[in-house]
Parts: structure tokens; C-alpha cells; sequence
């Protein structure tokens, strides 16, 4: 999208410092593959043969992007736009010559892109270039409004509550593969909260995937008849982490060597936390922001569609620091 520099952009460059959210934006802005993205869309997308010209769909793109890096509603997004630098210079909006599409034009656009699965689409397409050096699985709970201080006055039908720790938790559970190499997210599934991690391995394995990791969680899982009728999966190594409680003890003056291994899978097992700290950190995304599983599914795979962009990102920034 070509973007017209106006006064403001002029009066703002003589700044002494940008903000966070600003260079946040920047590298969104050069990392992500917009035209590959917009052509994604624009089979579905209406052509204006009838009624009002549609809004440009990178506009439209860039608009539903804000709304899920910063967690924000449908009029948040609007007003944040009218209300930020930053996010105005993003979508490249001139207040001179247009207005910001309102909060009911947002909200057809992501009905859209839900309909249709177009946000796994877009996951889809950064995994077609990543290099297969190994592969981690884990799973976190995501809360879900435990209320029933709505119209339907219930909670939400699809969620569910399980206990992890001494807490109870009310929520789904979005469970992840991971690049064990570059520690992107290649598959993902979403479930009820109290569905158990071990039992949606077999969707998130890759028929050429030859060690595995995993925490305590998935142990055993070599013995489910999934994994073990199946002729690649069976011959996977899976490098489980053992209970600590399991683990047996040692004189002071012994090396310890089954702690040592255990650390050793810690050690590359905890990339797969990275994928989680940015959606739930970077982009805020601690509880479920709509009903039912599809919706909130829908969403976490443009979410980690971004998050894998974002890592890419901060991993060739890093390369050319040093």
C-alpha cells in the first residue's frame, strides 16, 4: 500500500523517540507478506458491482490486525485509529481525503474471514517455507468468561473447567507443534479446556518428524493406538520429560545424570513457551474474546500466523546486532 505523507507525518518525524507500539508496527508492517495475504482474500472478498465501492482489502487487513495484536473490540479498533499516530500511519489512512471504516464494516470483515477459514490460510502459507529439525508439543489453558450474567444466562456451551495445580480453570486449551529447529508454530488444534494434552499429539505430529519433546503430560504416548498403528509416527523418538517425583535419588558426591538429562529436553523443550509468551503476552491474548471454540480458533491461527512473522522478526535483528 503506498502511504501519502501529510503534514502530520511530517510534524511527527522530528520526535526524539518512538513508542513501543509504533516500532511494533514498523516491523509488522515490512515483515508481513501483504500482497500474498490480500490475494488470499480477494476471492471472497465482495466486488461493489451493487450498492457502496468496498473498503480496500489491505485497509480492511490491516484495520483486523490491530484489533488482535492490541485486543481490542470491534469500536476500540475504530477509535484507536482516530485516536493514535501510530495506528493511522499503519493503515495508511488520510483523514483529508477518508474515514476510518466503522465498527460494522470490521465486523463483516472478520465474519468473513472466519466463513471462509482464511486466517489458517495464512498460517498455512509460512508453513510451506520452514525447515523440519525436530519437533515439541504443549498445550495451555486459555480462561473463558466463567459469568452467567448474560442473556443467555450460562456460560459458554463449548468450555469447559479442569484443574491444573490447586486452581480451577474454566476455558479452552489451544494446543501447538513447534519447530524444534526455529521454534515456529506448524500445527495447531483447539479444544475444551479439560481434553487431555496427550490425546491430540497425533494431530500435531508430521509424517516425517523423527525426535519429539514433550513435558510430563504427553508420557506414554508412544502406547496410544493412534501412534503405534501408524507406520511413521510409530518410529518416532519421543523424548518425554520424566516427573520429577519419578526420578530417583542420589549420594552428594554422584553426578546425577538422570536429572542432567532431564534438563538436556528442558532445554530445548522450552521454545515451545515462546510461541505462547507472545500471544499471550505480546498481544494480550489471556482469555477468549468470543463464544465457541471455531470463533477463538479462527483467531489464534492469525494470531500465531503473526507471532511466527514477529519471531522471524526479532531472530534477524538479533543476527545483524551481533
Amino acid at each position: 500500500m503506498k502511504k501519502q505523507e501529510t503534514f502530520t507525518d511530517i510534524e511527527y518525524s522530528f520526535r526524539k523517540k518512538k513508542t513501543k507500539r509504533e516500532e511494533f508496527l514498523e516491523i509488522m508492517d515490512e515483515i508481513i507478506p501483504w500482497d500474498e495475504w490480500v490475494g488470499v482474500i480477494e476471492p471472497y472478498y465482495p466486488k461493489g458491482k451493487r450498492g457502496r465501492p468496498p473498503m480496500g482489502i489491505e485497509k480492511m487487513l490491516r484495520m483486523y490486525l490491530l484489533q488482535i495484536w492490541f485486543n481490542l473490540s470491534d469500536p476500540a479498533t475504530e477509535d484507536a485509529i482516530y485516536d493514535s499516530y501510530a495506528t493511522r500511519k499503519f493503515t495508511g489512512i488520510n483523514f483529508m481525503t477518508e474515514a476510518v471504516p466503522n465498527e460494522t464494516t470490521l465486523c463483516k470483515f472478520r465474519h468473513l474471514l472466519e466463513a471462509n477459514g482464511l486466517n489458517k490460510l495464512f498460517f498455512d502459507a509460512i508453513n510451506h517455507v520452514m525447515v523440519q529439525t525436530g519437533h515439541m508439543v504443549d498445550a495451555t489453558i486459555i480462561n473463558a468468561p466463567s459469568s452467567t450474567k448474560n442473556a443467555e444466562k450460562a456460560r459458554d456451551p463449548e468450555m469447559r473447567q479442569t484443574k491444573k495445580g490447586n486452581e480451577w480453570k474454566f476455558g479452552m486449551k489451544c494446543h501447538i507443534g513447534v519447530d524444534a529447529g526455529s521454534g515456529l508454530v506448524h500445527t495447531m488444534t483447539v479444544t475444551a479446556a479439560n481434553e487431555h494434552d496427550i490425546t491430540q499429539t497425533v494431530n500435531l505430529l508430521r509424517e516425517d518428524d523423527g525426535v519429539v519433546y514433550g513435558d510430563s503430560g504427553y508420557l506414554g504416548v508412544q502406547k496410544r493406538l493412534e501412534i503405534a498403528s501408524n507406520e511413521h509416527f510409530s518410529g518416532i523418538d519421543f523424548r518425554i520429560n520424566r516427573r520429577p517425583s519419578s526420578l530417583p535419588r542420589v549420594s552428594d558426591n554422584a553426578i546425577d545424570w538422570e536429572r542432567y538429562i532431564e534438563n538436556r529436553k528442558s532445554a530445548v523443550r522450552c521454545k515451545v513457551e515462546h510461541a505462547f509468551r507472545i500471544i499471550k503476552c505480546q498481544f494480550g491474548y489471556r482469555k477468549t474474546v468470543y463464544r465457541g471454540l471455531r470463533k477463538n480458533e479462527n483467531r489464534l491461527y492469525a494470531m500465531f500466523a503473526c507471532a511466527n512473522l514477529y519471531a522471524l522478526a526479532m531472530a534477524g535483528r538479533k543476527l545483524s546486532v551481533t
